[in-house]
């Protein structure tokens, strides 16, 4: 930039700076719209429901049967960790597959095996550590 004028080169910036965030007018612009939008659909709502509180309405309502006894129950949680577990390797398994073709591309497939098999690895020891706490056995 040695002999231009700095003026214009001042006048260049603003300008790129303008195009930049005109880009991101657009997206604040749509979330504006999205925001009123889910307000204004919440508002209509509450203004046209009809509110007529009964006894009735206002009973637990549990799969057409009226409710006996309390509202506690004991559940296992042995269950919910087996769904954990499984969702945690679910979503791994998702990330095995692009795996998989990045490893044929050229030039990725020495580093994407490294990076793989620290993956692997984070995962063998957050089932060796569930399998230590006795997670994994059913009684």
């Amino acid at each position: 930039m040695t002999g231009s004028d700095p003026a214009a080169a001042i006048a260049s910036h603003q300008v790129a700076a303008a195009e930049y965030f005109q880009a991101y007018s657009v997206v604040g612009l749509l979330a504006v719209v999205g925001v009123l939008f889910v307000a204004f659909a919440f508002g209509a709502g509450r203004l046209l429901r009809p509110v007529v509180p009964t006894p009735e309405k206002l009973m637990t309502y549990e799969c057409g049967v009226d409710p006996v006894g309390e509202g506690w129950a004991h559940t296992q949680v042995r269950y919910y960790v087996y769904a954990f577990l499984y969702v945690i390797f679910a979503v791994d398994s998702i990330f095995l597959f692009p795996w998989a073709t990045v490893f044929a591309a050229d030039g990725y497939g020495a580093t994407t095996l490294v990076e793989m098999f620290i993956f692997l690895g984070f995962l063998a020891v957050g089932l060796l550590y569930a399998y230590k706490k006795g997670v994994l056995t059913w009684t």
